[in-house]
């Protein structure tokens, strides 16, 4: 009896599937899309000083790290996340480009941690560093980025080598880069093509003054899940000892 009800069901299913795939998909079925699986935490810094803060959503990933050492460093962030989660940047409709969209989105967090500044005098470290990806679903899904600041977004395509999508910058490279300075804002903006299976990773400079580059990369192309890989990175977090927060957000693509 059981035999027979199992083979039902498998034939049910397989009629699905290719009506799913070849013709009219029954009304009120859900229809497959990309979304983002993620998991990350923030490892705390010696200093003890809050200063790291992230929001992650089913098509967004927002990271943000207040200045280091500042009293107001974690209220930067959370103003800079704010921002972003009010913009929606996921649901853009625009007829600009999305870059475009994404770009003002920061620049919307940078009003938003300036004026703050501007309107406490008992606070002018409010600065603070952001890095957005969006998953743009579609017949070709992308990753739409924005990064400003010193923390860094890393693209791992499923069987190939992880790359690092932001431009590294350090206090050499000419004046501070971070949301709430009176100069005027330039984010990094872009997009690249994405499928499921890829990762993407999202890090503070912490992160990336702990543990450097070329370790980072090894790590990321372990191929392992994504908690293996977080716990690994805490591994070595926890050796490093690092003085800032460090905060790694590592979301895979999937298709659901």
């Amino acid at each position: 009896m059981t035999y027979f009800v199992m083979s039902i069901l498998i034939g049910c299913l397989s009629v699905m599937a290719v009506r799913g795939k070849r013709g009219k998909w029954p009304q009120g079925m859900p229809v497959t899309r990309p979304r983002l699986v993620a998991v990350g935490g923030t490892y705390e810094g010696s200093h003890r000083r809050a200063s790291d803060a992230y929001v992650i959503q089913e098509r967004l990933v927002a990271v943000a790290d207040g200045a280091a050492g500042s009293e107001p460093g974690h209220t930067a962030a959370a103003l800079a996340l704010g921002a972003v989660v009010a913009a929606g940047p996921q649901h853009a409709r625009s007829p600009r480009a999305p870059e475009q969209d994404l770009g003002e989105c920061a620049q919307a967090a940078h009003r938003a941690v300036r004026s703050a500044a501007l309107r406490d005098a008992a606070m002018p470290g409010l600065v603070s560093t952001l890095d957005v990806i969006v998953l743009d679903p579609g017949e070709s899904p992308r990753l739409r980025f924005a990064h400003v600041g010193d923390g860094a977004i890393w693209h791992c395509p499923r069987g190939g080598a992880p790359t690092r999508l932001t431009t590294s910058r350090s206090a050499d490279d000419g004046p501070p880069c971070g949301l709430g300075l009176p100069a005027a804002l330039e984010p990094e903006v872009g997009a690249v093509p994405i499928r499921p299976g890829d990762r993407v990773i999202v890090v503070t400079d912490g992160v990336v003054q702990a543990l450097g580059a070329r370790r980072m990369t090894e790590l990321f192309a372990t191929g392992s899940s994504p908690v293996a890989c977080l716990d690994r990175l805490y591994d070595e977090l926890a050796a490093a000892e690092p003085k800032e927060d460090a905060t790694v957000i590592i979301a895979d693509v999937v298709t659901v």
